[in-house]
C-alpha cells in the first residue's frame, strides 16, 4: 500500500506527456484524466490535501485549461508562490477600473490599513495628478490577459478588486463593447484569480434583477432575469464566480450594490446617476431636470458605506459566509423625496421631470428595496447613512469642493 501511494505521488519523467497548447505539464505530481487526450499533473501536496483552499477543492481536480473562450496555457504549479498570504504576510491589492466612481476612494481606505504601496490602482485612462501622487497607479486593460497576468505576478498581488465595467445606460447604447468589457474582461480576471489563488471581489448591482424579480424587497436568492446587457453580464459574473468557488475553491466574493452616491466622481452613465447630479445642480444653478418620474423608488447608498461594506466583506473569514453574493442596503428613496430633503437646506431648489424612456424602463424593472438580512447576520453589515445624513453630507462636501475650486455656490 505504501509503495502504491509513493507511486501515485511521484510521476516518473517518462510518464509525463509532451506539452501541448491545451495542457500544462508539471514535472511531479499526480496525472489526472480530465477528458480524452488531456491529462493534468497535480502536485503531491494536492493529493495529500495540503493545497490552499483558495486554489482547489479537496474533492475536485485542477482544470486542465483556463475557462475563457480562447486557449491559454496555465502556469507551472508552484505551491510556495501561489498559496494565499498567511496572516503575517502583506495583503497586496490590485483594483481594475480604478478611476471610476469607486476605485479611488476604496484605494484610500485600503491604503490606511495595508500601506500606501500595497494597493495598486489601474485603469486605461490617465489619472489626475492627485491620484498619481497618492499611491501606485499602473495602466491595465482587462482585455489584455498577458499584461494583466504580468501585473499580478510582478506585484505579488493577493487581492483583486474588479471594478472595470460599462454601466447600465452606457451599456445599452453600446452592447458590443459592454459585452466585451463586462464579460470577456471578467473571464480574464476569473482565470487569473484561479491560477494565482487570489481573493477576488467583483461587484454586482441592483441591475442584476429584472421585472419578474421580487421588488419589495428583493432577496439574495430569487428569479433575476435582467433586461440590460449590464444586468445580464453581472448575473453571469455572479454565477461564474460561484461555480468556480464550489468546483475549484476560488475565493470569490460579490456584493450587489444599490445606487451609490458620491461627491468626487461625476456620473458615469448609470440609471441612478440623478441622485448624484441633483446635489451639484442644487448648489450651482438651483434647478435640476430629472430623467426619472418623481415616484421612482430605488435602493441607494452613501459611498462611504459602500467602501466600508466592501472592505469588511473582503476581510470576513470564509467560515462566516453562507453565500458568495450578498445584497447590501442602506435606504430607498424617490427623486421627489430626495428633493424635499434637499429643500430643507436649499428651499429654492426647483426640480422638473422629463423621463427618459431608456432609463425609466430600466428603473421600472429594478427592485425598490433590497433585503440584506444575510449580510447583516453573516458578517455584521450595518449602514451608517440614512437619507437625512446623506443629504447633509453631500451638500456640505459639494459646497466645500466648489468653494475650493473657486466656483459659485447657489
Amino acid at each position: 500500500m505504501i509503495q502504491l501511494l509513493l507511486k501515485i505521488l511521484t510521476c516518473e519523467e517518462d510518464s509525463v506527456p509532451d506539452q501541448t497548447a491545451d495542457s500544462t505539464v508539471f514535472q511531479s505530481g499526480l496525472l489526472l484524466d480530465m477528458k480524452p487526450g488531456v491529462r493534468v499533473c497535480v502536485p503531491s501536496a494536492a493529493v495529500l490535501g495540503l493545497f490552499c483552499r483558495g486554489c482547489l477543492s479537496r474533492s475536485r481536480s485542477w482544470p486542465g485549461r483556463s475557462f475563457s473562450s480562447t486557449s491559454r496555457e496555465m502556469s507551472r504549479w508552484n505551491s510556495q508562490e501561489t498559496s494565499p498570504p498567511s496572516p503575517q504576510e502583506n495583503v497586496r491589492v490590485l483594483i481594475t477600473g480604478g478611476l471610476g466612481q469607486l476605485g479611488v476612494g476604496l484605494a484610500q481606505m485600503l491604503r490606511k490599513q495595508y500601506g500606501r504601496d500595497n494597493v495598486i490602482l489601474s485603469d486605461i485612462k490617465k489619472p489626475p495628478p492627485h491620484v498619481y501622487a497618492n499611491g501606485p497607479f499602473v495602466y491595465a486593460d482587462v482585455l489584455d490577459y498577458k499584461h494583466l497576468r504580468e501585473l499580478i505576478v510582478n506585484n505579488r498581488v493577493t487581492w483583486l478588486v474588479h471594478y472595470s465595467a460599462l454601466l447600465s445606460a452606457v451599456g445599452e447604447a453600446n452592447v458590443a463593447l459592454a459585452r466585451k468589457i463586462n464579460i470577456t474582461g471578467l473571464h480574464n480576471v476569473l482565470d487569473l484569480a484561479l491560477e494565482n489563488c487570489l481573493r477576488l471581489f467583483v461587484p454586482s448591482t441592483i441591475g442584476a434583477f429584472g421585472p419578474s424579480s421580487p421588488r419589495d424587497p428583493a432577496p439574495d436568492l430569487c428569479v433575476q432575469r435582467p433586461r440590460t446587457i449590464y444586468g445580464v453580464s453581472k448575473v453571469h459574473g455572479e454565477l461564474m464566480g460561484e461555480y468556480l468557488h464550489h468546483k475549484y475553491g476560488l475565493d470569490f466574493r460579490c456584493l450587489r450594490y444599490p445606487g451609490v452616491i458620491s461627491v468626487n466622481t461625476p456620473p458615469g452613465g448609470g440609471t441612478t446617476d440623478y441622485a448624484v447630479q441633483i446635489f451639484h445642480d442644487a448648489l450651482s444653478t438651483g434647478h435640476h431636470e430629472c430623467y426619472l418620474r418623481p415616484d421612482t423608488r430605488l435602493p441607494m447608498m452613501h459611498i462611504s458605506d459602500c467602501h466600508r461594506a466592501t472592505v469588511e466583506f473582503m476581510q470576513a473569514p470564509e467560515c462566516q459566509l453562507s453565500l458568495r453574493t450578498y445584497n447590501i442596503a442602506a435606504m430607498s428613496f424617490t427623486p421627489e423625496e430626495v428633493a424635499q430633503e434637499i429643500r430643507k437646506h436649499l428651499p429654492h431648489l426647483k426640480v422638473t421631470y422629463n423621463p427618459d424612456t431608456v432609463r425609466q424602463t430600466i428603473a421600472d424593472s429594478w427592485p425598490v428595496r433590497f433585503d440584506d438580512t444575510n449580510a447583516r447576520r453573516d458578517w455584521g453589515w450595518a449602514p451608517a447613512f440614512g437619507l437625512e445624513e446623506l443629504v447633509s453630507d453631500m451638500l456640505r462636501s459639494i459646497r466645500d469642493k466648489r468653494t475650493s475650486e473657486g466656483l459659485p455656490v447657489s
